[in-house]
């Protein structure tokens, strides 16, 4: 049986990761749904794009005071690199991993 990677194990690798912090009643996290599957499938293994749910989550949602859905936070290495709240299109998404990629070279 394969071990569930913890949210810290997922953060702190050297992969990029966009947490999606999001509600299954918010209705523009409905509308990030496609936009982000988008997205990830076009960076591949660039980045790694991870959904949690804030209403089973709630411990994890109130330690990164994640008050409004859609949130979504960049992690690297463990570190917050960007946080937006509200939808945003894949074309932001792509100059902030890019961005950050160009940083951490």
């Amino acid at each position: 049986m394969e071990k569930k990677e913890t949210f810290n194990e997922i953060i702190n690798g050297d992969t990029p990761v966009l947490v999606d912090f999001f509600a299954e009643w918010c209705g523009p996290c409905k509308m990030m749904s496609p936009i982000l599957k988008d997205f990830a499938k076009q960076m591949g293994d660039r980045v790694r794009v991870i959904k949690i749910d804030v209403d089973k989550n709630a411990k994890l949602t109130d330690s990164y005071r994640v008050q409004s859905m859609p949130t979504f936070m960049l992690f690297h290495k463990g570190k917050i690199m960007w946080r937006h709240t509200g939808t945003v299109q894949k074309k932001q998404l792509e100059q902030v991993l890019n961005q950050l990629s160009t940083q951490t070279r």
